[in-house]
């Protein structure tokens, strides 16, 4: 009996020391570690922080794929009150070696490159809980951190913000960083920042051992097909670098819905990556600025002067190859080597693409009447699409001016500036029949006609002009396929005038011509040698335009002759 009482009290003896030297090595000997670990979960948004919602895009089959996600990353950081115990050797050994890691080159990684001197200096404190060493490591880098061993160096798991499509659609995107004041990561550009709010959910409070009032952000889902997107991305990148171009966009919208399918611009950045890129690279061109659009102007010019019954496509005019106004000469872009065109009918115009005939038609179409067309393709207001900081196209100069020369110009593109999203949406307006939509990024938002602009007979006459400039030129046609669209070759403006040389590339069309599965803008900004729209991005339309054909499996409705 007393050898059992003696075995039982021995028992509950060392499960005593046993649990007071748990206490002991918790609190004393790796306390340390757990107050670092319990900042470094602070420092680095931990449990009462909510988890911010995903955004996807949607491919033709209505399947998501992820733009945007959060993804598990290795932070790697330090106690140096614990590496500070070790003396100066140790001090200067784990320096040495926690700088080698910087210098692994299979991975990239969020943060600065720390140098031995920086990392002696952090680690050269008793008093210091926590120094953050690395935010994204790599598996290799922390091989190599697990290798060394070195006391006071730990490894944790933490979610951050990932863009597996990289550069691709990243001004529709933007990123995620911390504010300057308080420290709260928040969406800065794009979508993350238009939806933050929903995105971000709400922080949880902790009431006692409980996390309460915890609700995470909510998953956005975009129109952006990605194999449309990385098809558009692709053109685009080859369009600027073998035209040594400074720049460009392309955006591709169902003209029916108003649904934008793929938006593009270069230069574009990493969001992954984003402190390595300059603030003008994170702005949205297609949406955020506006340019001179030239002659893919004309469409509209004659759109509107047919909806007001001005004219025809078979009312003529004498072309000479120029006119006078004001003191100014107009010419045609090819006056220099074919001169005058004489008698040409309204459809010629579209397929020479002449000046001087947008301008005839604007004058029988009349000023007043020019403007208010132009108001009600929408170039006085923002289009209202769900991205942040949109500015309204500007036409301003024709509400305040009489003069001749002015609505002459503004009829071929030049003195009036627009953004690409509205220029390709008035254009959608003309392939659907003459009604303007409101375009439309994120999935599942009903179609929304804003207003009719154009008649339906008005729509398929300007459809018609069109697809008589593809055919007769040529370039655009895509085989079994009627293709509508138009060129624009305007110059830059500078200080009151424009740049010798210098231009700005843009097509725009549709297809089938008659029953459009698309529109395409795609537009090159001053590509080098100041080569025109026929050489530069028509090719490019042609082939995109081919590609959509194939995915969406469209079939022909053209014969051949």
């Amino acid at each position: 009996m007393k050898i059992r009482i003696f075995f039982i009290s021995s028992f509950f003896t060392l499960l005593f020391f046993g649990l007071i030297s748990n206490i002991y090595n918790l609190q004393i000997t790796k306390s340390s570690y757990y107050l670092a670990k319990a900042e470094s979960q602070s420092r680095l948004s931990g449990f009462l922080e909510a988890m911010r919602g995903n955004i996807y895009f949607t491919d033709r089959n209505n399947n998501h794929s992820p733009a945007a996600i959060n993804k598990e990353y290795f932070v790697v950081f330090a106690v140096p009150k614990e590496i500070y115990g070790g003396g100066e050797a140790a001090i200067d050994q784990a320096a040495e070696q926690i700088a080698s890691i910087f210098s692994v080159e299979d991975g990239s990684f969020s943060g600065v490159k720390l140098t031995k001197e920086e990392l002696v200096e952090a680690f050269s404190s008793s008093t210091n809980q926590y120094f953050l060493i690395l935010k994204k490591a790599t598996q290799e880098q922390v091989n190599k951190i697990k290798k060394f061993d070195i006391k006071g160096i730990y490894v944790e798991n933490k979610n951050f913000r990932y863009y597996p499509l990289g550069n691709i659609a990243s001004q529709v995107l933007g990123f995620i960083s911390p504010s300057s004041d308080d420290n709260i990561l928040s969406g800065k550009y794009g979508t993350e920042l238009f939806f933050n709010e929903e995105l971000s959910g709400k922080n949880g409070q902790l009431e006692g051992n409980k996390v309460v009032d915890l609700e995470n952000g909510k998953d956005v889902v975009l129109t952006i097909d990605p194999t449309i997107q990385n098809r558009a991305e692709t053109a685009l990148a080859d369009l600027v670098n073998n035209f040594k171009a400074v720049g460009g966009s392309v955006i591709v919208q169902d003209p029916k819905t108003g649904k934008i399918i793929a938006l593009e611009n270069y230069p574009n950045f990493d969001p992954n990556n984003y402190s390595e890129y300059q603030i003008k690279d994170f702005i949205n061109p297609s949406v955020q600025s506006i340019y001179e659009p030239g002659s893919v102007f004309k469409v509209l010019t004659m759109a509107s002067g047919l909806d007001a019954g001005k004219f025809t496509p078979d009312t003529t005019y004498v072309d000479k190859g120029f006119i006078k106004l004001n003191g100014y000469t107009i010419s045609n872009w090819d006056s220099n080597e074919k001169g005058a065109h004489g008698l040409t009918t309204m459809t010629g115009v579209i397929e020479n693409s002449l000046n001087t005939g947008a301008a005839f038609a604007e004058t029988l179409l009349g000023k007043d009447n020019f403007y208010n067309y132009l108001i009600k393709f929408g170039f006085n207001e923002i289009t209202g699409i769900e991205l942040p900081g949109e500015v309204p196209s500007n036409i301003k100069k024709l509400k305040i001016t009489s003069v001749d020369v002015d609505f002459a110009t503004a009829s071929f593109g030049q003195g009036i500036a627009v953004t690409p999203i509205a220029m390709i949406n008035a254009f959608s307006a003309i392939a659907n029949g003459g009604n303007l939509m409101k375009p439309f990024i994120v999935a599942n938002t009903q179609p929304r006609i804003i207003r009719r602009v154009i008649s339906e007979s008005a729509s398929k006459q300007i459809v018609k002009m069109m697809v008589s400039a593809v055919d007769k030129n040529i370039v655009a046609h895509i085989p079994g396929y009627y293709v509508a669209g138009k060129t624009g070759t305007a110059q830059i403006p500078s200080k009151g005038g424009y740049l010798y040389n210098q231009f700005i590339d843009t097509y725009i069309g549709f297809a089938p011509a008659y029953d459009p599965k698309f529109v395409i803008l795609i537009k090159l900004d001053n590509p080098a040698g100041g080569l025109l729209a026929g050489q530069t991005v028509v090719p490019a339309f042609k082939e995109l335009a081919d590609f959509l054909l194939n995915y969406y499996n469209v079939r022909p409705d053209y014969l051949e002759k």
